[in-house]
């Protein structure tokens, strides 16, 4: 039987424990779920961190700097804010200025902007992208968390992981659609991979041909031929995140596309507001009739 995303983490990060004197650092991981079954139930190789929210990441990539290899969770991804300072201010900057690396497994999880309300929602991988010496990923399949612990293990950088929620039930790979004669190419990034997925199959239906290319890094983000030629063909393109459209990822990597290639790219993200706990302030991944409304719109131009 096919693993999903969260036993995978689970089996890796008890491989880790046991093989690498690994550690697991974060709030509440040991409670209710094991942090939606990613997390081994087990006391070893454990820290529970106190809820002062703004002092793991200094403890874990200490951890990192004394060779432990460590793996700091946080739960939602609006603490990647609280946390932040340790992370890009030490951890990316330390093997480039003082010359040892601080080699952090950072789990940042995120989640829909629905009825957790303003705080603990949304998607914030964009602006760890602005900082150098921090790779940034966001892996939404079994065997691309597989590929980024891989490359993690191989080197001695800090490495942003972007996880989302609606990944972990999953047990499908996500393999590139690409058609001979396409109309648009749609690159689509963290959670929007699965809204992207459906609303190709719509927009198919209808008679509109969309590559579906898909993103798993965001930094380092390589215009390799897989990435380009698809655009080349379409004329078009659209790049669809989980996180916020204004300077974000989705803004970033449509700019690279356009700049290589001279192709339209359009961006489409969350909208610039904040989510509220009422179902008509919900505010995530662009929906799936979005994202072929916004197809239909740039075809018709």
């Amino acid at each position: 039987m096919a693993r999903t995303v969260a036993e995978t983490i689970r089996d890796i990060s008890r491989e880790h424990i046991a093989q690498n004197n690994g550690i697991l650092l974060g709030q509440c991981l040991t409670a209710v779920g094991w942090v939606q079954n990613t997390v081994p139930a087990q006391t070893e190789g454990i820290v529970e961190l106190p809820m002062t929210d703004v002092s793991g990441a200094g403890i874990a990539v200490g951890a990192a700097i004394m060779g432990r290899r460590p793996v700091f969770i946080l739960r939602f991804q609006s603490f990647l804010w609280l946390n932040a300072s340790p992370i890009v201010n030490h951890a990316a900057k330390a093997k480039e200025i003082f010359g040892y690396p601080a080699p952090v497994f950072i789990r940042a999880i995120a989640c829909e902007g629905d009825s957790a309300g303003p705080l603990h929602t949304n998607c914030f991988h964009s602006l760890f992208m602005h900082m150098p010496g921090l790779p940034v990923c966001a892996p939404m399949t079994p065997n691309e968390y597989v590929k980024i612990w891989d490359r993690y293990m191989s080197h001695d950088d800090p490495l942003l992981v972007s996880e989302h929620r609606r990944s972990y039930t999953s047990t499908l790979e996500m393999p590139d659609q690409v058609h001979e004669d396409p109309h648009l190419t749609i690159y689509a990034i963290s959670a929007a991979r699965f809204n992207a997925v459906d609303a190709v199959k719509v927009l198919e239906s209808k008679g509109i041909r969309c590559n579906l290319i898909h993103i798993l890094w965001l930094k380092p983000f390589d215009l390799t031929p897989r990435v380009l030629e698809p655009l080349q063909v379409s004329g078009k393109g659209l790049v669809v995140d989980s996180a916020y459209e204004i300077a974000g990822a989705s803004q970033s990597v449509a700019y690279e596309l356009m700049n290589a290639t001279g192709c339209q790219v359009k961006a489409l993200g969350q909208e610039d507001r904040s989510p509220g706990a009422a179902k008509h302030l919900e505010n995530g991944t662009p929906t799936v009739s979005r994202i072929i409304d916004t197809v239909t719109a740039m075809l018709k131009r």
